[in-house]
């Protein structure tokens, strides 16, 4: 049986803790120690002592809970059975993190729902060797950066998904922009997992979110990105989605000859008539013909097109235009509630303060509205309809979305025909609507 003379380590850094393979040991054997180490003496399940850099004879001088645990029959020179631990404490700052499966967050400024994915790196410091053997390594052969990764993972997930959604929710921003929050979640993410680090004996010493980020392959976030350039671009060039919409829809019924529209537009164009673009595609000829028209008019109070100046009812929503005006109702800012808790608010409150519910208010009388009400509870004001792909708030009989450009128009899944809003089947083959 071998007995051990002298014991070091020269491994991979990488390594935070690692057991001697042989425990035949003898009160002759020197360990040396390195300055970034230390060297913990575990004998009966006992640690007799922590020696520190430099070389060390085993003797029962300078371990006297040794002595009470060997038999020392030669003359003071036997051998026993003991574990040496050499525990690494050099500064280990690239351990990298991240998540494993895109998190499903909702996007608050777009209110879709967006897969996320962070990554990053982290240091640590074993400061505790007892606590950091006892507590976390116990039996293990070798504890190295891979099971540090392993053991805790779940805590730095669990609080960087918390982190990501409070900024996204509390600050109201895009997930396309919270890359511009890195430093201030980072130093949030290591105030809150420090303490967790160091009930086991390791310091935190950094932690770094290096990047968070959306798969460029995933649907809604090529639909979001393609819109936002597009709003991006009619804004460099000056016009908006209607308008772009009615300049193709003009386009097409001028190249089309054999049509009517084709003819009329053709003509009006030619004529240099064609200012009426800026309608949206459902009133382009109402638009030609109110440019046409030279006549005196009036707004209608409703749906603000324009009307003749004699005329009581409007032509493109029946509006009786001598139905006097009723009064705005007095807006009471001083006693606005959550619908969902009671809590008071502010006009200027996006969130209550006491539930999390986002303040929804009516357009009048600024009451909170609660989730999917179709009238004020307070006034009876209607709410109007908003955009089921963007949230946008979307005027009376609008046909497309003018913050998205998402297509309102209802339509067979079969062949095609434009449907009423109400409609149940087509009425151009009899597919039942969804």
């Amino acid at each position: 049986m071998a007995i051990i003379d002298v014991i070091k380590y020269e491994g991979s850094p990488d390594v935070f803790a690692w057991k001697h393979p042989d425990s035949e040991l003898g009160t002759w054997t020197q360990l040396i120690v390195n300055e970034s180490q230390e060297v913990i003496l575990v004998k009966g399940g006992h640690i007799c002592d922590v020696f520190g850099a430099g070389r060390h004879t085993l003797a029962t001088a300078n371990i006297p809970i040794l002595n009470k645990l060997v038999n020392l029959p030669f003359g003071g020179r036997s051998p026993f059975t003991a574990e040496i631990w050499y525990i690494n404490k050099l500064f280990s700052l690239d351990v990298k993190w991240g998540t494993s499966t895109p998190i499903q967050l909702q996007d608050p400024k777009y209110n879709v729902f967006v897969p996320v994915r962070a990554f990053g790196q982290f240091g640590i410091q074993i400061e505790n060797s007892k606590k950091f053997l006892l507590k976390l390594v116990g039996t293990l052969p070798q504890f190295d950066k891979t099971t540090i990764i392993k053991f805790f993972r779940g805590v730095y997930l669990t609080k960087a998904k918390d982190a990501i959604s409070t900024y996204l929710v509390h600050k109201n921003i895009s997930i396309l922009e919270i890359n511009a929050y890195l430093d201030e979640i980072s130093s949030y993410l290591q105030e809150q997992i420090s303490p967790m680090f160091g009930d086991y004996g390791i310091k935190l010493v950094s932690f770094f979110v290096n990047d968070i980020n959306v798969p460029e392959d995933d649907s809604a976030v090529a639909q979001l990105k393609k819109a936002l350039a597009k709003r991006a671009e009619m804004d460099i060039v000056g016009y908006s989605y209607q308008q772009e919409r009615s300049f193709d829809t003009l386009e097409e019924a001028v190249s089309n000859p054999s049509s009517m529209q084709g003819g009329l537009m053709g003509a009006g164009i030619g004529l240099g008539m064609g200012v009426g673009v800026g309608n949206t595609i459902g009133q382009q000829f109402n638009g030609l013909t109110q440019n046409l028209n030279t006549s005196p008019s009036k707004e209608c109070p409703k749906c603000k097109a324009r009307i003749g100046l004699n005329e009581r009812f409007c032509n493109h929503c029946g509006y009786d235009t001598t139905t006097p005006k009723q009064e705005e109702p007095k807006v009471n800012t001083d006693n606005i509630i959550c619908s969902a808790c009671n809590a008071k608010l502010t006009t200027t409150t996006k969130f209550c303060p006491e539930c999390g519910k986002k303040y929804n208010p009516c357009s009048k009388c600024k009451a909170d509205l609660p989730e999917g009400a179709t009238s004020c509870t307070s006034c009876g004001t209607k709410v109007p309809e908003t955009c089921p792909q963007c949230g946008r708030l979307l005027e009376e009989n609008s046909k497309f979305c003018p913050e998205c450009g998402y297509s309102l128009i209802k339509k067979c899944k079969n062949c095609g025909t434009q449907l009423s809003k109400n409609a149940k089947f087509c009425p151009e083959c009899g597919t039942p609507i969804d």
